[in-house]
């Protein structure tokens, strides 16, 4: 319930999540159900990506879902870049 709460808040915001598998998402929280988090991933930063990697350049990929009850870190990613 606290990440649900969390990632609700930070809805449409840059954040950097951290999950139980060692994974680090980086990306705009798009939307958030009960159950996951589904996150814009962006392309080229530091952050992993739908496929394993990391993306050349820059924008966005594809949303994907990651389940609230793997999150083990959430922080606005905001705080990372400056």
């Amino acid at each position: 319930m606290q990440y649900y709460n969390l990632c609700c808040r930070y809805k449409g915001r840059m954040v950097r999540i951290n999950d139980r598998h060692g994974r680090t998402h980086v990306g705009r929280i798009m939307n958030v159900t009960q159950r996951q988090v589904f996150i814009q991933p962006m392309q080229g930063g530091r952050g992993f990506g739908y496929f394993g990697g990391y993306g050349y350049g820059y924008g966005y990929g594809a949303a994907y879902g990651v389940a609230l009850g793997a999150i083990t870190g959430i922080a606005l990613a905001s705080l990372f870049f400056i």
